[in-house]
């Protein structure tokens, strides 16, 4: 099964991990720097999967997330939520923005890779 995801990070060195982490698990990807080009990208389609920075300039990733799920062809894409910021009150925000899953940084591969093979019903 070949999985596609977006990453979405405005920092290069931050994508460029996510992306070898993918790379090392047979994933493919592709990155866009700012939310809205993510949802630009997302109006293409083929997207399963959206990792999510919080912190972004502009439309940050709580906001991307309201409006990716407020579109019906991308209402139901899984989005995790990957953010240095995991104190209770904003993972509570976070969450509360319609992310499906919160992943927090420094990337644990281990569970940010359990996490997207969780949204998908066979071993990928």
């Amino acid at each position: 099964m070949n999985i596609n995801i977006l990453i979405v990070e405005d920092n290069a060195d931050n994508r460029k991990l996510a992306g070898w982490i993918l790379d090392d698990h047979g994933f493919t990807h592709e990155s866009a720097a700012s939310a809205e080009e993510a949802l630009a990208l997302l109006d293409r389609g083929g997207f399963d999967l959206v990792l999510m920075d919080v912190s972004l300039p502009g439309i940050d990733g709580a906001q991307a997330t309201r409006r990716i799920r407020s579109r019906p062809e991308t209402a139901n894409l899984p989005v995790v939520a990957v953010t240095a910021h995991a104190i209770k009150g904003e993972e509570r925000s976070i969450l509360e923005s319609g992310v499906s899953a919160l992943v927090t940084k420094p990337i644990d591969e281990s569970l940010l890779i359990d996490t997207i093979r969780s949204f998908f019903p066979v071993e990928v």
